[in-house]
């Protein structure tokens, strides 16, 4: 059973994101609400997949992947952004993101993107 890290500064999205992992077989073990708060769970956690949104207060996404990627090189962080981000998602992907989920999204999407981490 993979481990997750859910980060978004909405509660709505990270319950909605949390209900469908684990109704699709995965423990999450965390989540955080700005980036700063990401990295810190990160290294508590070490979660094998982190699902990040982009925008956030205090620290937003694109630097907390660079940050958790320092930490670990190998760390699996799929991105998660509204539409109309395609420049963050683009920064995202070449700081090391592996993928990205693009909102609003659907159960079977990020099951998809999740399951061939």
């Amino acid at each position: 059973m993979k481990s997750v890290l859910i980060v978004d500064d909405t509660m709505f999205m990270r319950l909605s994101l949390k209900t469908m992992l684990v109704k699709n077989g995965f423990n999450v073990v965390g989540e955080a609400e700005n980036g700063a708060i990401a990295v810190e769970k990160y290294q508590q956690l070490n979660p094998d997949i982190v699902t990040m949104d982009i925008t956030m207060p205090e620290v937003d996404g694109v630097e907390a992947l660079k940050r958790i990627r320092a930490i670990d090189g190998q760390a699996k962080v799929v991105m998660v952004s509204a539409m109309g981000q395609e420049a963050m998602i683009r920064n995202a992907v070449m700081a090391g993101a592996k993928n990205f989920i693009v909102k609003p999204f659907t159960e079977e999407t990020v099951m998809k993107v999740l399951s061939k981490l």
